[in-house]
């Protein structure tokens, strides 16, 4: 909808949200030209502006240009602003109407291949300039250094290549760039459209080892056209047939994690959900559940892709409702875009001989959405897919100055006589939240309805006097804040999860599962909710000596137990109890001894995200002792995955604090490094050196598992921020890109 910034407190009619011109540097002008006004030969234009993401991973525009908000306003969202906005919006279909604009959507993992020859068969092989181009594309760049550093020459040649290859019919802006390792997405607008295009903004998720590196993931851009809402999404989801369910639950974290800043502060994320059209592209990798080779391609000679569609792993997940719920896809009339020999269009005849499978795809969710045409183009052959590209008329609303101005006003002389002294009040459904038996990274879930009385109210969980936050940080409300309209309702959640950074206090019980919330009504009164909750001690989260010295699982301990070794100091010797310590923790044996049996051949080991039920099973073993070793699990990724979670929870690292400086500056020498080690305590001098041990058998099996120095400290080194096994993780420690200087590699 339209934010009404000024005039509010008046009867004139506001200003409209700024136009990308704006953006551009450029207001006032009649064309939409970038700030920096270099154009390739075919008139598109280069530059773009650099908008704020939240993500640091997201490249801006190789080209420099003006501020974020550069003459924004960036009034805030009070009470009598919003519910201005919130009746515009009932109101939008008396003062817009609908008008057709044509959408390109395009997808092509180009496998880590540079572009050879014009992309024109398949961003122009339409009659008609389509109005605006979303151009994305997977595995952009293999090699471990766009892995590592997030950064490839690679991005400015397929940027190029797509700018040159535009439909010479018309000229485009450039309006955004978004990267994640190899997953990118362009956004394109016509230059006589872009004064229509606003509210910009770019945010990635990355679904990979741990649910979060960049290898696999998603990247997405917003914005607003006219008074219609768009959100593009690129997503590169798991590989291999059987991986559907991971797939699934990657789209679901997608979904959940990608939430974008709205330009006035203090207003609402907004989700990919929450917008009017949402257009999904990318490398899906759902595959064929038919995998006769012969039958496959007997279906694709003789053009039968229906019967080859009905097993396919997206329909069916579709059907049963498991994944892009509200989302539509158009009738697959091409063969499957997956796997050729790059350079033709033969089949796969590798060593792995990959059955075909439509992997690459195109999906949208809005009211106003008609698909022209979908189909694949078998002319690019430098990948070992095929890229897919959809045509869409999209029914944008646009907006008539004087009908907007008329509604504006007469929303303005409403809310004047109805204002008065009236208080606003709710109602709570429910105001005390028990939660039972916590467990550590295991969310549950409170929901509670507030139902609003006569008078609109905005409402706010705000922080208790000396206190920073309005709840602890095992606690989060969704949503914390918002906009009530007399005799409306907003069903509230209350998330708990204890991570890392709360799971040390719950164990040693200086801290409790209780809070008080406070929910604040503007010109209102507040309302108190109880929380409380029991905490099941883990092992994850305790400090390494705390570990060494139980013998017992955690669970079969006394409080009092628990509490004396986890508050107990740093210790150099092990002469604080009579009994002599455990070498290593029991529950660090069990993992590494596990993976040392059953996964030193395992291809992509601490690349690949285990599966989150497995790691919850996991943990349950490790701290209820339930076998004396880990029991049969289905997946060496979810153990290895378990192993980087316990030791990115240590509340101090193996490699501790006090130590963290001068191993910093010895990392070049094993003389100098083995010596800081043998100052650390006993327990985390075992810790090192049984971790480091197990890193050199992986590193025997390379032939198989294809793991190297350089990859293992990646897969650590990610946590340096957040944790943890310090010598593994710090780039100094990993000395840079130059290994070889290195305690790893020295050690390794």
């Amino acid at each position: 909808g339209i934010s009404p910034w000024q005039g509010l407190l008046g009867n004139s009619c506001p200003p409209r949200k700024r136009p990308l011109r704006t953006f551009f540097g450029v207001a006032g002008k009649k064309d939409a030209t970038a700030a920096d006004p270099e154009q390739s030969a075919a008139g598109e234009v280069t530059g773009a502006p650099r908008l704020k993401t939240a993500n640091k991973m997201v490249p801006s525009s190789s080209v420099p240009a003006s501020g974020p908000t550069q003459g924004l306003s960036t009034r805030p969202c009070g009470l009598r602003d919003t519910l201005v906005k919130s009746l515009l919006k009932q109101k939008e279909s008396s003062y817009t109407h609908l008008q057709n604009f044509r959408f390109f959507v395009g997808t092509y993992n180009v496998n880590g291949q540079s572009p050879r020859g014009s992309l024109r068969p398949w961003l122009s092989q339409d009659g008609e300039p389509p109005d605006i181009y979303c151009v994305g594309f997977q595995e952009l760049d293999l090699s471990k250094e766009a892995f590592f550093f997030n950064d490839t020459p690679k991005e400015e040649e397929w940027f190029k290549a797509v700018t040159e290859s535009l439909h010479p019919g018309a000229k485009y802006a450039k309006v955004k760039l978004v990267r994640l390792v190899g997953i990118l997405l362009l956004l394109y607008v016509r230059t006589e459209l872009a004064m229509n295009i606003s509210e910009v903004e770019a945010e990635t998720v990355g679904t990979g080892i741990m649910g979060r590196m960049g290898n696999k993931g998603g990247v997405a851009i917003r914005f607003q056209f006219h008074n219609s809402t768009v959100c593009v999404v690129n997503a590169h989801l798991a590989a291999h047939p059987e991986e559907y369910e991971r797939r699934n639950q990657e789209v679901r974290d997608i979904c959940a994690r990608m939430q974008f800043h709205p330009l006035e502060p203090g207003c609402p994320l907004l989700a990919i959900k929450e917008h009017d059209v949402v257009l999904w592209l990318g490398d899906l990798n759902y595959r064929l559940e038919e995998q006769d080779m012969e039958r496959v391609k007997k279906l694709i000679q003789t053009q039968d892709f229906q019967a080859l569609h009905q097993h396919d792993q997206l329909k069916i997940q579709r059907e049963a409702k498991l994944v892009f719920e509200g989302f539509q896809e158009g009738e697959i009339s091409f063969q499957p875009t997956y796997k050729y020999n790059p350079g033709s269009d033969d089949w796969d005849d590798s060593a792995e001989c990959r059955v075909p499978a439509w992997c690459d795809r195109i999906l949208w969710s809005g009211k106003t959405v008609s698909l022209l045409s979908y189909q694949s183009h078998m002319a690019l052959k430098n990948s070992d897919h095929k890229p897919v590209s959809a045509i869409f008329d999209v029914g944008v609303k646009v907006v008539d100055k004087k009908s907007y101005c008329k509604a504006f006003e007469g929303i303005v002389r409403s809310l004047d006589k109805m204002e008065n002294a009236s208080i606003p009040s709710v109602t709570l459904s429910k105001r005390e939240f028990l939660f039972k038996d916590v467990k550590y990274l295991q969310l549950q879930v409170e929901s509670f309805t507030i139902s609003n009385g006569p008078v609109p109210c905005q409402f706010e969980f705000i922080s208790k006097p000396n206190e920073d936050a309005y709840c602890k940080p095992w606690l989060i409300a969704k949503p914390s804040k918002g906009f009530l309209m007399p005799d409306s309702e907003v069903v509230i959640a209350l998330e708990l999860c204890v991570n890392k950074s709360t799971a040390t206090a719950l164990n040693s019980g200086e801290e409790k599962l209780e809070d008080i919330l406070v929910l604040h009504l503007d010109r209102g009164k507040d309302y108190f909710l109880s929380v409380s909750g029991n905490y099941l001690p883990s092992c994850f989260g305790c400090p390494i000596q705390t570990l060494c010295y139980m013998k017992e699982p955690i669970r079969e301990m006394l409080p009092e137990a628990i509490r004396e070794l986890t508050l107990m100091p740093l210790l150099t010797d092990d002469a604080f109890w009579e009994e002599k310590p455990l070498d290593v923790p029991k529950e660090l044996w069990m993992m590494v001894d596990l993976l040392c049996r059953s996964a030193c051949h395992q291809e992509g080991l601490f690349q690949q995200p285990g599966l989150r039920p497995e790691f919850e099973q996991i943990r349950d073993w490790l701290d209820t002792g339930t076998l004396d070793v880990l029991g049969p699990v289905a997946s060496n990724h979810s153990v290895a995955e378990a192993l980087l979670l316990f030791l990115e929870s240590l509340p101090e690292p193996v490699v501790c604090y006090k130590s963290y400086r001068s191993s910093l500056e010895c990392a070049n020498s094993y003389e100098m490094s083995s010596q800081v080690i043998s100052m650390l305590p006993k327990c985390h001098q075992n810790v090192f050196h049984y971790l480091v041990a197990f890193l050199r058998e992986l590193l025997k099996h390379t032939g198989k598992n294809h793991l190297d120095v350089n990859v293992l400290g990646k897969e650590i080194r990610m946590r340096d921020k957040a944790t943890c096994f310090r010598t593994w993780s710090s780039p100094v420690l990993l000395g840079g890109r130059d290994r070889k200087n290195s305690v790893l590699y020295q050690y390794a």
